[in-house]
């Protein structure tokens, strides 16, 4: 049997660590558990010290996405379980998402309902991504931004390398599954209120996400987003030439700067098209 690998970055989260690791123990009672303490303040040391789990404790905060780095490359285990530690996901669903990634799927991630958005503005957020990923994809993306999620080890260490260090490491993790063909699938998953302070500021954040939408595009195929913005200087350079040749019979700077910046915008799609299918062959072909 494949030996499961549960790791859970925590920033702070030692009141939800109480209730939540004998939880977890119980349900997966041969797991590798390990808590990746990111800079912690509190007593989360101590808390994993209790519950008999491995804790890895950086000495400054490095950020959500580095502690899952942190915590891939210590796990032992073949398959890997990722989580929150403030309390949000429930231990008994993580043998659901276990049961779906024996289908055949190399990734399977915990889709939350509506109910399980934490506020109106964080999931029409999340709807807009959905969308996007969707339309980038072309597979249904039901949750990009969900940090509840199992893998095969070896497929997920792939890409290590590409994830960021904040919180968009759900975000890049599936988008890079499915550039590389590798099975995701969705299961549907009710979320709880987190326990504490939320850590994410919604002004700096909300920038940061934002710039989620862009990143989306260019870690599957950047020409999908460069292509339409050079169309768009393309046709405004057509219309501004029409309207300045009948008017007054010339072409003007307008018209050539923006036929300029379509061509220029079109050639950077391209290069980044090549870089990006540069990231991903050497895996690709192993």
């Amino acid at each position: 049997m494949s030996r499961i690998s549960i790791i859970l970055p925590a920033k702070n989260e030692a009141a939800a660590l109480k209730d939540l690791l004998p939880r977890l123990t119980s349900a997966q009672p041969g797991a590798e558990i390990i808590v990746v303490d990111d800079g912690s303040t509190d007593e989360t040391r101590a808390v994993c010290a209790a519950a008999g789990v491995v804790c890895l404790s950086s000495p400054y905060s490095m950020g959500n996405g580095a502690a899952i780095k942190r915590g891939a490359r210590a796990a032992s285990g073949d398959i890997l379980v990722f989580m929150d530690g403030d309390g949000q996901h429930d231990p008994a669903d993580v043998q659901r998402l276990l049961a779906r990634l024996d289908q055949g799927f190399d990734m399977v991630v915990g889709a939350r309902d509506w109910e399980s958005q934490a506020g109106v503005g964080r999931g029409v957020a999340n709807t807009v991504y959905n969308w996007l990923a969707s339309r980038m994809t072309g597979h249904v993306v039901a949750d990009l931004t969900s940090g509840f999620r199992v893998a095969r080890a070896l497929r997920f260490r792939e890409f290590l390398h590409l994830l960021p260090n904040g919180f968009s490491y759900p975000t890049t993790s599936t988008m890079a599954f499915f550039r590389s063909a590798y099975g995701v699938a969705y299961e549907p998953i009710k979320a709880g209120q987190r326990l504490g302070k939320s850590h994410i500021k919604p002004l700096k954040d909300g920038i940061r996400f934002l710039l989620i939408i862009f990143k989306i595009a260019t870690l599957y195929s950047p020409l999908k987003l460069f292509f339409p913005a050079s169309a768009l200087f393309f046709l405004l350079g057509c219309a501004n030439y029409a309207r300045t040749f009948l008017a007054e019979g010339r072409l003007t700077n307008g018209s050539a700067l923006m036929w300029s910046a379509a061509v220029i915008v079109f050639l950077i799609g391209l290069v980044s098209e090549q870089i990006t299918a540069l990231t991903y062959r050497p895996f690709g072909d192993k």
